[in-house]
């Protein structure tokens, strides 16, 4: 059998570790594998008719050699991105596909999913790992209901992925999330300034509100329920005086939003619809100043959370869903995505990563009306409280 495998979406610690744990059980089945570079992009890019020259660097056959070192490093050693074959704007459609997939009047974009079909037996390609988030997975489910055999891994920061309960690069994230708020801690403290860390977090305040709980800070704002700024400032105000080094420390995440107002977002929106998030912070920051007359440190932690390798929870659930996914292959289980439901590996149909959202249990884990982790009870809970 020949495994293909692949990584889309944003970058997390612990792909390069599920990478090679596929290959070296791919080994011991005496199975192939064969890495497609820069996600679901890579088939898109990949022209059957031309020569191997004109397809160089859009894949790559992975031996024990080759992903020998690659766990030592983060981020993904065959690229990504954020691709969508279902819905290609005619500017990413490659030159050699334009005559094929003309734009229809009334639509901005075009759907190229018969083609990764066709790069895919080309290939030779048996069955399919893909991972990624639930934009990389949507086009999983997609390729599964057309036939090919997939097996899905959940990755991302944001723990976001319907289905499980953890997604590799979570416990990493968080890591360093508490590491640079303490160490945010010591310019807060000397300029007696309030600290304002604006942390990953699109739909699901998960990443901000666990950072929040395990660094001790002062409140967490999160995108599942829109803040009151007035509310809020005397809040801050309490916080700073209580402190006896005069500082207070606010962590955000990127998705959340003042009451009545709007997510903030910038740029243009990519291949799944969404715009670039990012400035929450500094807005609250610049409006707590002038109900307050506080002075801030905005930090917002953006890559240095995806930064530099692994850490062990997230070396150890990479590895178990790298040989998971293979031993589904094994088994002829196709259509699956490993995950993790109450604190126990298990897996689950590969499209329930688009039948939903998972968002934060506010009733058990955050106070709405203090803007603040509120973990009522442990006991009988999973390790990350889910």
């Amino acid at each position: 059998m020949r495994i293909g495998i692949l990584t889309g979406g944003g970058d997390v610690p612990g792909l390069n570790v599920a990478i090679k744990a596929v290959v070296l059980a791919a080994e011991e089945m005496g199975w192939d594998v064969l890495g497609i570079r820069r996600g679901w992009g890579g088939l898109l890019n990949y022209n059957p008719a031309a020569d191997t020259h004109a397809n160089a660097g859009l894949v790559l056959p992975l031996t024990r050699e080759i992903v020998r070192t690659v766990d030592r490093d983060g981020g993904t050693f065959l690229h990504t991105s954020r691709t969508n074959p279902q819905k290609v704007k005619p500017k990413d459609l490659p030159e050699f596909l334009r005559s094929e997939y003309p734009l229809k009047e009334g639509k901005n974009s075009v759907d190229c999913t018969d083609h990764t079909l066709r790069v895919l037996s080309h290939l030779k390609v048996d069955a399919l790992i893909p991972i990624g988030g639930d934009d990389t997975l949507s086009f999983a489910a997609r390729l599964h209901k057309e036939g090919v055999k997939v097996v899905a891994i959940p990755k991302t920061m944001d723990n976001d992925v319907y289905g499980t309960d953890y997604c590799i690069g979570f416990s990493t994230a968080v890591s360093r999330s508490v590491e640079f708020i303490h160490a945010l801690r010591t310019p807060s403290g000397s300029h007696e300034r309030v600290l304002m860390v604006e942390l990953f977090g699109r739909n699901s305040g998960e990443t901000a509100l666990v950072a929040a709980y395990l660094a001790d800070a002062d409140r967490a704002l999160i995108s599942e329920v829109p803040f009151d700024v007035q509310r809020l400032a005397p809040m801050v105000v309490a916080d700073r005086e209580r402190n006896s080094s005069r500082y207070a420390v606010v962590v955000v995440s990127e998705g959340a939003r003042m009451l009545g107002g709007e997510i903030v977002e910038s740029g243009q929106e990519d291949a799944f619809g969404h715009k670039k998030l990012g400035g929450i912070g500094q807005v609250t920051s610049e409006a707590l100043k002038k109900l307050t007359g506080l002075e801030f440190v905005n930090q917002t932690l953006g890559y240095l959370m995806r930064a530099g390798p692994p850490d062990a929870l997230d070396r150890m659930v990479a590895i178990s869903f790298g040989n998971m996914a293979m031993h589904q292959l094994a088994q002829g289980s196709f259509g699956r995505m490993v995950a993790v439901q109450k604190g126990c590996y298990t897996t689950v149909p590969v499209d329930t990563a688009i039948q939903g959202k998972r968002q934060v249990d506010l009733k058990e884990l955050y106070d709405e009306k203090e803007y603040r982790p509120k973990v009522k009870a442990v006991l009988g809970k999973p390790m990350f409280l889910y």
